[in-house]
């Protein structure tokens, strides 16, 4: 026997199955959402991520020389407005913001997980980085600078080298530790939380991100990178990847069943 909704009660119970209907978890990849606005929200997410960073790094600095402050400051609102980006565009592209995290994701995919496929790849990385330097030049924009001018801040030390490798092998493992274990939908709080604590135990600030390494390259302000420095923290960050998913693959190790075959 089959239960059949009477017309008139059709659009609420329709109404109720869809409220009541899973939704997608920030970090996740929605089937259902066109390849374009999933790429849009990758460009605008990164863009108003390293305005962000950049704008607060400016604003720090022009309102106190201590450069502790200036660092809480620019730590602070990156938390803040990083778990905004995340709860907003989370669903409609996963929230990547980041080369690191989407080329994971697709390694992921390839191996026989969820993730993103090549052409989402080439279609998310190019905008990312786009994003990031759109952002930076808002944010020197907004208050005055030059558009476009390189940083001098050299950060080619090895010891911010092994900070960058530290910073993005913790944020696989957060961000592939939550897929997991089914718990994604913390994702905002937790990867924003991470990330603002990065910028205080790690050497680097916790950059952690090809795209946003790029992007604060073009401002010669607080949060700015010197060029020199980009292809090794980028290097870096890559190694980070492979750490990071080597310890999901240890850590999260897939357990069995009583007849061997792999637990879900």
């Amino acid at each position: 026997m089959t239960a059949t909704v009477p017309a008139d009660t059709a659009p609420a119970a329709e109404s109720a199955i869809s409220a009541d209907a899973p939704r997608p978890a920030p970090g996740a990849t929605p089937p259902r959402a066109p390849l374009v606005a999933r790429a849009a929200a990758e460009l605008v997410g990164t863009a108003a991520l390293v305005a962000v960073v950049v704008g607060s790094g400016i604003q720090a600095a022009d309102l106190t020389d201590d450069v502790a402050l200036q660092l809480l400051a620019n730590s602070t609102a990156t938390v803040f407005g990083l778990g905004v980006l995340i709860t907003l565009l989370g669903p409609v592209s996963g929230a990547h913001f980041n080369p690191a995290v989407t080329l994971a994701e697709w390694w992921t995919a390839r191996r026989g997980g969820a993730g993103v496929t090549v052409r989402e790849l080439a279609l998310y990385v190019p905008s990312q980085i786009v994003g990031a330097i759109a952002g930076a030049i808002v944010a020197d924009a907004m208050f005055g600078e030059p558009l476009v001018k390189w940083s001098t801040q050299d950060r080619s030390a090895g010891n911010l080298l092994l900070g960058e490798v530290v910073a993005t092998a913790g944020l696989i493992l957060l961000i592939f530790g939550l897929a997991r274990t089914d718990r994604l939908r913390f994702a905002p709080v937790a990867v924003a939380s991470y990330i603002g604590a990065a910028y205080w135990f790690t050497s680097s600030t916790s950059f952690a991100n090809p795209a946003v390494t790029i992007g604060r390259a073009f401002t010669d302000t607080f949060a700015g990178i010197a060029p020199a420095s980009v292809p090794g923290f980028i290097a870096m960050q890559l190694i980070g990847v492979a750490a990071g998913l080597a310890l999901v693959a240890v850590i999260f190790m897939r357990g069995k069943t009583d007849n061997g075959t792999p637990s879900t």
